[in-house]
Formats: structure tokens, C-alpha cells, sequence
């Protein structure tokens, strides 16, 4: 590819060199998808007003999110399997975000441990947690993400009872993935990735094998898998849960109004507006639908972060004039990594960050954080008159 202009090239590329189940896996949305594709396909009703005659000098998209500076309000979301993207992948994508100026969120199903990330960096970065039933795993890992230097906690909330994907039971998705004559006829044509692959000690889960009780090897991790997530979650877990971190907490995957006034009633730093990529409930609305009524709920309260659905400059633009102080992006990164390891996902930001700049000089301002809703054309029943009992 001659040149590489925007995040759909480095999807294209990323297609062609990772195995397809790590594609798939990260190219996917729960049951019919409806939600998935929204995520995206959502953004595009929404307009820019175009402004002229505006000086457009000395631009400036930085910003901070939960108190920390960066250079533009985006985050790497936490994505699990990660480093099966690309050998090492978590501690190319951290490093990429830290000399970009952006967070870095690690998953606690990642495969570099929390330990290789900070070792490898030396850069504090957010840790991602999910919401499981045994505390003395819970203790132990966030212990770790302490002595670490890690600078928030991100807690998962919708994640109690994974959405059905497809794909990924038709693959057999496994880290390190499963040797079936399918899978290794697949993985013979990607060989730069099975090189690097070979070249890495880090092949499952860093966090867990090792770490939970009775996970010694990949082949106990399945049965702990199906057993961790604490069904019986309720917002005084939540609260539990935060006060065992005792730092900063940012809770993400709240598509709701009541659900964002009990985060900041809890005293979150933060919530994140995400249905998780489209990955859980299939048929909720697009993370962008849901972020006006949230913000105008609770963003005098509490930070209101963006997640699901990023794939441009103009969609951060268009999330952060609904009220969104920043956003998360999940694939964006991903397809970078794939495709070219840590310089794709600098790649990535750069792309975005153009993208970013030139569209808000366009819609006349010079620093982000003076932009407001009054950029956007947005359609009258952009969030919806529902029907409610």
C-alpha cells in the first residue's frame, strides 16, 4: 500500500497479516451485529456546520482526562487478547501511547502481564478490571496494578454474562490459539506474525495463568473463565470494588441515565458511555445515540467519557461537541497494531489527530475545548422518542 491515509487502510492491511481468528475476534459484534454496525453507522447522521473567516492559527487539541494531561482527549480502550494481534502487542501499544500523549488502558485478560507493561514502559497507565466474584484475586490484582504505578482503574460493568459472537465460537478463539488444520492453514500465510510470534515467551493470559487459584497452564484457564464473572453484581459490589482500588476509578459501560446517576453518586472520577463495541447486548442503541441524555444527566456531576464506534478525527470531534470530555478507542488502535506493530499504532493516532485538527479549524475553533454542540447539525430525533411503560 502506497500510502496510508486513514484507519480503514490500516484495516485492510491488518486483515492481510493476522490469522483470522484475532481478526474476527476483533472485527466482531454479538448475534446479528445490529448494534455493531450503529456504532458506526450512527455517527454519519450527524453534520457539521462549516464556519469561514475564523482565524485557525496556534491550534490546540490537548486536553486532560480524569486530571491527566494529553495531547488530545483519546485513551487506547482495553482490549483482551492483545498480544495475539501482534507479538508483544500490549507493551507496543502502551509505548506508542505514551510517547503520542494519550492513556494507555491495559485489559486484565491481555497477555503481557501488568508487570511486563510497566517494566517495558515505565509510564503509569490505566488498568482495566472486571467484575469477579473472588476477592482474593481481586486484592491481589489490583495490588499489583498499585506497585505497578498504574494511575486509574477502569471497571468493567457489562460484562457479568458475555454476549453470544459468532465467530469466535466458530473459530475456536483461544490464546494461543487452537492448532486445528483450518487454523494452521491460516496461520501459514501470515508468516511475519507467526515469526514474531515465535520470537515472544508471552502467549496467553498474563494476568491470570499463574496468578488465579488453580490456573497453572492455558488448559485450566476455560474452566475459571466460565466461573470468575460475579453474576450477582450490584452497585454495593461496585462500591466494593472501588474501595478496594482507593484511587482513581472510572466505570465503563453505562448506556443509561439512572445507571450514570448511581456512578456519580458512588463518587466515580469518571464513567464511560460504551456498549462495549457492539460485543454485548445486540439491539442497544449506538453509544453516540446514548451520550447526549447522559451528559446532560450527570456531566455537572461527573467526567462523561466516550466509548464504541470511533473510527475518524470528525467521530471525536463529533462525540466531544455532544459533551463527551474525551473518548476511548478500541479497534482503531487494534487495526494499527496488526498491521504494523507499534508504528501502526502511532499511525493510528496521527491519522486521527489530523482528522481531529483540520475538522475542528474547518468548523471554526482553534482549541478543543472550547467546542460545543453548537458545531453539529443533529438531527431532531437523533436520540430517539421511545415508547416507555
Amino acid at each position: 500500500m502506497s500510502a496510508i491515509t486513514c484507519i480503514d487502510d490500516l484495516k485492510r492491511l491488518y486483515k492481510r497479516r493476522v490469522p483470522k481468528m484475532f481478526y474476527d475476534y476483533a472485527e466482531t459484534g454479538s448475534w446479528t451485529e445490529q448494534t455493531f454496525r450503529e456504532n458506526t453507522s450512527d455517527f454519519d447522521k450527524i453534520y457539521f456546520r462549516q464556519r469561514v473567516a475564523v482565524d485557525m492559527t496556534n491550534r490546540t487539541t490537548a486536553g486532560q482526562m480524569i486530571g491527566q494531561d494529553v495531547a488530545m482527549p483519546v485513551a487506547l480502550a482495553p482490549v483482551g487478547l492483545t498480544g495475539m494481534q501482534h507479538a508483544d502487542g500490549e507493551i507496543l501499544a502502551a509505548r506508542a501511547a505514551k510517547k503520542f500523549g494519550v492513556p494507555f488502558t491495559l485489559s486484565t485478560l491481555s497477555i503481557c502481564s501488568i508487570e511486563d507493561v510497566a517494566k517495558a514502559t515505565k509510564a503509569p497507565f490505566w488498568f482495566q478490571v472486571y467484575t469477579l466474584k473472588d476477592d482474593d484475586f481481586m486484592e491481589r490484582l489490583m495490588g499489583r496494578a498499585r506497585d505497578a504505578g498504574c494511575s486509574a482503574v477502569v471497571i468493567t460493568l457489562d460484562l457479568q454474562v458475555q454476549g453470544q459472537r459468532h465467530k469466535d465460537l466458530k473459530n475456536g478463539l483461544s490464546a494461543p490459539p487452537k492448532l486445528t488444520p483450518a487454523s494452521i492453514a491460516n496461520m501459514a500465510t501470515k508468516v511475519g506474525w507467526g515469526l514474531k510470534m515465535l520470537q515472544t515467551r508471552r502467549r496467553t493470559f498474563g494476568n491470570v495463568v499463574g496468578h488465579a487459584k488453580g490456573v497453572t497452564d492455558p488448559s485450566s484457564l476455560s474452566s475459571w473463565t466460565a466461573e470468575a464473572f460475579d453474576h450477582a453484581l450490584d452497585w454495593n459490589r461496585v462500591a466494593e470494588l472501588m474501595k478496594m482500588w482507593g484511587g482513581k476509578v472510572i466505570l465503563k459501560g453505562i448506556m443509561d441515565t439512572e445507571d450514570a446517576r448511581r456512578a456519580a453518586d458512588l463518587g466515580a472520577d469518571a464513567i464511560v458511555v460504551s456498549n462495549h463495541g457492539g460485543r454485548q447486548l445486540d439491539g442497544a442503541l449506538s453509544s453516540i445515540r446514548a451520550l447526549p441524555a447522559i451528559v446532560d444527566a450527570v456531566g455537572d456531576r461527573i467526567e462523561v467519557m466516550f466509548d464504541s464506534g470511533i473510527r475518524t478525527g470528525q467521530d471525536i470531534l463529533k462525540a466531544r461537541a455532544l459533551g463527551a470530555s474525551g473518548v476511548m478507542i478500541g479497534r482503531s488502535w487494534v487495526y494499527g497494531l496488526g498491521a504494523m506493530g507499534q508504528a501502526g499504532v502511532t499511525k493510528s493516532l496521527e491519522i486521527l489527530h489530523k482528522e481531529l485538527d483540520t475538522t475542528m479549524a474547518l468548523c471554526g475553533h482553534r482549541d478543543l475545548r472550547e467546542v460545543g454542540r453548537d458545531i453539529l447539525l443533529v438531527p431532531e430525533d437523533f436520540e430517539g422518542r421511545w415508547q416507555r411503560n
